[in-house]
């Protein structure tokens, strides 16, 4: 008597197939409406399945691809602030500005430079418009203001693009101010106000 040929399902070998990106032929088919996120989420599996094989793949290539992106923002972020940390104060905020910090941002100049004309802290006011004089020149791109830089630093930055005169002596009165314990009076606040003007103006640079 002859016995009939039967197919054996074997599960196991089914299983390692299933996991095999060799034998994952669906991903070869273009789907309609595929859109940007499954084709990058779908690139970084492959490329996790090279490297670490399917299991892995399937289960972190998704957490990773979104601490990656994270990172990515993060870092965006901080590249802009670094270069623009002016579009992290909101307009017309202006915080109090503290005789210790030489800061440009957030500061109201035409204010603070007026209270201390009130009291005749000419000190103050000088050292109020060289900043404001920074804030400026940063504005227009002829500087570029980081917190660590000294007045010397921006002296050689305007050097490069043919500094002015006006600019070398608006830095000097303010160092003077500043750190030489120079005594400012109203004489000293005049003088440095016009310099700021002809800088403003364009000096000769």
């Amino acid at each position: 008597m002859h016995t009939t040929d039967t197919l054996l399902y074997d599960t196991a070998k089914i299983a390692r197939y299933q996991a095999d990106s060799h034998f994952d032929y669906n991903s070869q088919l273009v789907h309609k409406n595929f859109n940007l996120y499954e084709i990058v989420i779908n690139w970084f599996r492959e490329l996790m399945q090279r490297f670490f094989g399917s299991v892995i793949a399937d289960k972190y290539s998704g957490t990773i691809l979104a601490v990656f992106f994270v990172l990515f923002i993060l870092l965006l972020i901080f590249v802009v602030y670094k270069k623009r940390p002016e579009l992290f104060y909101r307009e017309k905020k202006f915080m109090k500005y503290n005789v210790e910090e030489e800061t440009i941002y957030g500061v109201d100049f035409n204010s603070e430079i007026n209270n201390a004309l009130s009291r005749k802290d000419y000190q103050l006011a000088v050292r109020l418009v060289y900043l404001q004089t920074l804030k400026h020149l940063s504005d227009f791109r002829c500087i570029d203001w980081q917190t660590y830089k000294t007045p010397t630093e921006y002296l050689y930055e305007m050097k490069r693009k043919g500094v002015s005169d006006e600019f070398r002596q608006l830095t000097n009165r303010f160092l003077m101010v500043r750190y030489g314990n120079f005594e400012a009076t109203e004489s000293t606040y005049e003088t440095v106000k016009n310099l700021q003007q002809i800088i403003w103006k364009g000096g000769n640079w």
